[in-house]
């Protein structure tokens, strides 16, 4: 359990894409437990991928408000939709766009269809949940904080992996991007980097949560949880003069062996 102060984010308000499974779920209860004012779920599904209690039934234990929002994020009306619902606490000044998807591909094997779903999800969903935070933020002159879900598939190259490499790297600059137009409108934008996370996704998904953390300097797989702290201290004010920045949470992977085929997850 995270031991954030219970006020660090006190008068916040969250959205989180993807916010029902995985790092998106246990990313939103560690900023209820870090005092957010409310928190919108959106995902497609209300229930975790890895069962048990929803995010939401997981926020009222802790005391925060929080409502789910049906939200597919390769529509920007959906996008919208969930955007606009953070308004009932006083509109939203921590977005995380966690809703992501990962698969294992041949490159000879990649379809159309398969390039523009991994596209759509990870590259659309997340320029465009950005852009209506954003918006939503500057027209109510709020300065707030986005923190962006890339990965070590973004920087290191997999032969297993083509379209989410794309995909995660085009989140990277992305990150940059945003951070360079809105900081001068008071949003700070930086970019986690997961490395290999033991998640339902990548449990149900592909193979890579079973593979020993041996290849790990700090010998072991992440948790969601260390994924979610450190979203939590970019989303805060410990980090109030940080933007721009690429925050790997990997245990010492991408460092260690650079250049080698890395499989990524996050």
């Amino acid at each position: 359990m995270s031991a954030w102060p219970p006020d660090l984010l006190s008068g916040q308000v969250a959205v989180v894409t993807g916010g029902a499974s995985g790092l998106g779920r246990e990313t939103a209860i560690r900023l209820g437990r870090a005092g957010v004012a409310g928190v919108v779920v959106a995902d497609v599904r209300e229930e975790p991928r890895e069962g048990g209690d929803t995010t939401m039934k997981a926020l009222a234990d802790l005391g925060v408000p929080s409502t789910f929002v049906a939200c597919d994020v390769t529509s920007v009306a959906s996008i919208e939709s969930a955007v606009a619902a953070a308004d009932a606490w006083g509109g939203v000044t921590i977005l995380v766009p966690a809703a992501g998807i990962l698969r294992m591909e041949d490159v000879l094997e990649v379809s159309e269809a398969d390039y523009d779903a991994m596209m759509d999800v990870n590259v659309k969903g997340t320029f465009f949940s950005c852009q209506a935070a954003a918006r939503s933020m500057v027209a109510g002159g709020r300065p707030g904080a986005i923190v962006t879900i890339s990965s070590v598939g973004g920087v290191l190259g997999s032969a297993s992996m083509p379209t989410y490499n794309i995909s995660k790297g085009a989140v990277r600059m992305l990150t940059y991007s945003l951070a360079a137009s809105l900081g001068p409108r008071g949003i700070r934008v930086n970019a986690v980097h997961p490395g290999v996370i033991e998640t339902a996704m990548t449990q149900q998904d592909t193979h890579l949560a079973d593979e020993p953390g041996t290849s790990v300097p700090l010998g072991r797989l992440g948790k969601p949880g260390d994924v979610a702290d450190a979203i939590v201290y970019l989303a805060s004010p410990l980090s109030a003069y940080t933007t721009g920045t690429s925050l790997f949470v990997d245990g010492g992977s991408h460092s260690s062996k650079p250049g080698r085929d890395f499989r990524p997850a996050g």
